[in-house]
């Protein structure tokens, strides 16, 4: 599935350049037009982070996604700075298909399955972002907007869910996010054959549709395109056809 993405600070369409805020490009795109733009070209399911929520809970963009999600016929996931319950329930209430939760999971694992619980596990995300230890290959999970390194694998972490039924993980190789250079297809081919049940959202690097056609071959179940489609390097129409049966 493609599922093309916009971040957004202050009600603006931005990107951060690997997470940094001082790194910040904000375009001249409306959301509810790029929004609309999308699921006229053929994207059947959205992604919004909300960067303002993700650097402080109380600045959360609820009213904006609110109407966003209203005015939108497919379904939104929702992300950024989801730290307790009632983050969940209050995006979730205003209509969001799937919360994107990240560093919670990692920082307390035990807060985080209640969520799956109470909520389902079909409406909430795992978003891991891994760095990769150039020494050894494992992959550690990013935590605190990708600024600090926690002790947890990604292979751990997928495990340590499983008895909430962890259906659906967005993995995004730090390394790679908004470089358009193309995305970490070795991550998600070998994640995937670890764990063929997991629905794998490839995020990071897309930068042409051989990059989206190489994720397709990977075995993940989707890929979120942000950066390169904002910038016009190709269009979700051509992005869809990339992905048979997308």
């Amino acid at each position: 599935m493609i599922i093309p993405a916009i971040d957004l600070i202050g009600g603006k369409v931005v990107r951060l350049y690997q997470g940094d805020y001082s790194r910040k490009t904000e375009y001249d795109a409306d959301p509810q037009e790029r929004f609309d733009l999308y699921v006229s070209e053929g994207a059947k399911f959205l992604h919004l982070v909300d960067l303002d929520g993700a650097k402080d809970t109380s600045k959360r963009q609820l009213d904006v996604i609110s109407e966003l999600i209203k005015n939108t016929p497919v379904p939104v996931e929702i992300g950024g700075g989801i730290r307790t319950e009632k983050d969940v329930e209050d995006l979730l209430n205003i209509g969001t298909e799937r919360v994107v939760v990240g560093s919670a999971a990692v920082k307390d694992p035990k807060m985080a399955k209640d969520w799956f619980r109470r909520f389902g596990a079909e409406h909430i995300v795992l978003a891991l972002d891994i760095n990769i230890d150039p020494a050894t290959g494992k992959r550690f999970i990013a935590i605190k907007g990708w600024q600090e390194n926690s002790a947890v694998t990604i292979e751990d972490l997928i495990n340590d869910f499983a008895e909430v039924n962890l259906k659906y993980v967005l993995c995004t190789d730090i390394s790679r996010d908004g470089t358009l250079k193309g995305s970490n297809v070795d991550l998600y081919r070998d994640l995937h054959n670890i764990f063929p049940h997991i629905d794998f959202l490839a995020s990071g690097g897309i930068g042409s549709l051989d990059d989206v056609a190489a994720v397709r071959d990977s075995g993940a179940a989707g890929i979120i395109i942000g950066r390169s489609l904002l910038e016009g390097k190709f269009t979700v129409k051509e992005a869809v056809k990339c992905w048979p049966n997308a």
